[in-house]
């Protein structure tokens, strides 16, 4: 077992922070989880970054943070911090936008963890570590890096494409290959000495990628688990005209109580909703 790096130290750190806090404080776990009509309706970009340091629970954000330990012991060696804190955010916000793009239509959809990133981390050091070898829990043995590269892209296309657990595989994907494509712009040589490996993991990711991008209705849209699962795949115009009457007709509500009774009938809730709609 290796030792942990300073950035690898620091980045479960930040998880344990956020998840702890996330665990205690329902309001903010709901602000600041992946959201998509939080992201697209109201702006509130910060969710692609954040969700990925709230986990749904204690066993969820442990086994995030030992698969990270994992993941980063050998690459922390090959990368600086700052190269490999920047696979780490662009695997995490790659593997977020490319679930927003799914999503974009299901305005209920949410997601949280950082299983994307941790994925990134992943692929990075399979991208650049030739002959590398994966241990996964509670088997005896090791698998080659290429080959669990090749059924961790599979996986997750059945995945995205099946849509039946709870498990984010589009952010899982989206995550790898960023982290992968991250990992060769800083190791530009593993291209040379790795290629038979990077090719055979990024050729299907990409593929599916371009796939999701130019024909989406192949993977969700004639899903019938999905659309059971999902409100109506109304477009962004629909939800956000939606959303507005509502928040119109709750304003003109506490507008009236003001009108009434005055601002000091306003409980702490309604002063806040007030408070909020004014910055929009």
């Amino acid at each position: 077992m290796g030792t942990i790096g300073l950035t690898c130290l620091l980045i479960i750190i930040v998880n344990i922070i956020v998840s702890f806090k996330g665990f205690r404080d329902p309001s903010f776990f709901a602000r600041y989880a992946f959201d998509v009509d939080g992201i697209l309706l109201y702006r509130q970009y910060d969710r692609i970054i954040s969700a990925g340091f709230l986990h749904a629970n204690k066993t969820h954000l442990f086994l995030n943070m030992l698969a990270l330990f994992f993941f980063s012991t050998s690459l922390e060696y090959f990368l600086s911090n700052e190269a490999y804190l920047t696979i780490y955010l662009a695997s995490l916000i790659g593997g977020n936008l490319l679930s927003l793009f799914l999503h974009r239509h299901h305005g209920d959809y949410t997601a949280i963890g950082a299983s994307g990133a941790v994925s990134g981390i992943l692929f990075a050091s399979i991208a650049i570590e030739p002959g590398v070898h994966i241990g996964l829990l509670f088997l005896p043995f090791h698998v080659p890096g290429w080959l669990f590269g090749i059924c961790y892209v599979l996986y997750s296309i059945y995945g995205i494409r099946s849509q039946r657990d709870n498990i984010g595989h589009d952010a899982h994907l989206g995550g790898a290959m960023v982290g992968m494509l991250t990992a060769l712009l800083f190791q530009p040589l593993a291209v040379i000495y790795n290629y038979g490996t990077i090719l055979l993991i990024l050729l299907p990711g990409i593929f599916i990628i371009y796939m999701v991008i130019r024909h989406p209705h192949l993977l969700l849209v004639d899903n019938l688990y999905f659309k059971r699962h999902h409100k109506g795949d109304l477009t962004i115009e629909d939800r956000y005209n939606s959303a507005k009457v509502i928040r119109e007709q709750e304003i003109d509500g506490l507008l009236e109580k003001i009108h009434r009774n005055g601002l000091r009938s306003l409980t702490k809730k309604e002063r806040k909703i007030l408070e909020d709609n004014s910055k929009l």
